[in-house]
């Protein structure tokens, strides 16, 4: 699930006027992909990982990066899947997985959980209670996900969708930052992986939410370009709402000057995508406010509203009211308000759009047609939850 006023598959208020946007529904807190009327009989089959599937048992940094990540392979995690595995040997019984949401499943599961909930009651701090948690939901899902995902479009092998997105460069003065909470990592209805698959991973990075590595590169980029150049997508209420012209329509192209040689901090507009369900945007975002404070020594962090309506997901994946959108239509929104602007109108954001709400709409399809044949509902029954606006 997703989040923004402009962010993600669940915190977004905007207003969409693209070929994608058809009204269709409302969040729901479930993983993946499951119908709460789909009988138990008809979800994914479970799924067994043996020590043998990866080398000695461990994620391999090739792998972790297939995935999309750009980061060294965080410590914790690797510690994690080690504890996973070994506790598996002395179980002598292999691990379970069912369902899309790379949940561990059977006796194997109730031993697993007992072990670390005694673990994470004796980590004190805070910060590093979220670490754990995150990279055992990470750790979880890199398991459970093993030659049943493809690693490029995080789709079933069977349904691949990755021969029918078509790549495409994005203006080297735009990057995308995708903060993404670990319970959205490897879900097959996740949008934000759309956004590196088509645009690649320095244009569209990933930054999984409680990962101290991913998190330390991001802040790195964000520290060299300033806090004048980075906005978050999202919906303040107890902030000034600047839509895209109040933030950027000041100017004209000939202030443009970037090149494919310029760096993080040579002027590139960074725009950060909360990817999380609603619920979990709140304490995305505050996270981010709470760095901002320490690193710029100011309060909070630039937001940007956009206007926007429901995106063609919105069938499959229910947002808590109809003028929230998903994190690629969030993507699509901005550029296309940035495209508007006579400063960036030549700057081929529109090709940009295009490729994006193609490569949604593939989504879409793909997860239609899995979903039909495995005899589930192909809408989700939409949730009146209290308006976050």
């Amino acid at each position: 699930m997703v989040a923004t006023t402009s962010t993600i598959s669940r915190a977004f208020s905007f207003t969409c006027m693209f070929k994608l946007c058809r009204p269709l529904f409302a969040l729901s807190t479930r993983t993946h992909m499951e119908s709460p009327r789909v009988n138990s009989a008809l979800r994914s089959p479970a799924r067994e990982t043996h020590i043998g599937d990866t080398d000695d048992g461990f994620i391999t940094l090739q792998e972790w990066q297939g995935w999309g990540a750009v980061s060294p392979l965080p410590a914790l995690v690797q510690q994690i899947v080690g504890d996973l595995k070994a506790l598996e040997k002395n179980f002598d019984a292999p691990m379970s997985f069912g369902g899309n949401g790379g949940r561990l499943q059977g006796d194997f599961k109730i031993l697993e959980d007992k072990k670390h909930r005694a673990t994470y009651q004796t980590l004190g701090e805070s910060e590093k209670k979220l670490q754990f948690f995150t990279a055992r939901q990470i750790a979880c899902r890199l398991l459970g996900s093993q030659v049943y995902l493809c690693q490029k479009c995080w789709i079933a092998m069977e349904d691949c969708m990755c021969s029918k997105v078509k790549h495409c460069s994005l203006w080297y003065g735009v990057r995308f930052w995708l903060y993404m909470h670990p319970k959205d990592f490897l879900r097959q209805n996740n949008t934000g992986k759309l956004l590196w698959q088509v645009l690649g991973v320095q244009a569209a990075t990933l930054c999984l939410y409680g990962v101290a590595e991913d998190e330390e590169i991001m802040w790195s980029a964000f520290k060299r370009a300033g806090k004048s150049k980075v906005w978050c997508l999202y919906p303040n209420k107890n902030a000034i709402k600047m839509s895209v012209q109040d933030t950027l329509g000041y100017g004209s192209s000939e202030d443009l000057e970037y090149t494919p040689m310029m760096t993080d901090g040579d002027n590139t507009l960074n725009f950060v995508l909360i990817d999380g369900t609603w619920s979990n945007s709140a304490a995305m975002f505050n996270r981010l406010k709470e760095k901002a404070k320490t690193v710029w020594d100011e309060e909070g962090i630039p937001c940007i509203s956009l206007t926007m309506g429901a995106s063609a997901m919105h069938k499959l994946r229910p947002q808590p009211s109809w003028d929230r959108t998903c994190t690629a239509a969030a993507a699509i929104g901005l550029l296309s308000e940035l495209q508007l602007l006579p400063k960036f109108s030549s700057c081929g954001l529109d090709e940009a759009v295009e490729a994006i709400e193609d490569a949604l709409a593939v989504l879409l399809e793909a997860l239609t047609t899995r979903r039909l044949r495995m005899g589930r509902s192909v809408t989700r029954k939409a949730r009146h939850n209290l308006n976050l606006w």
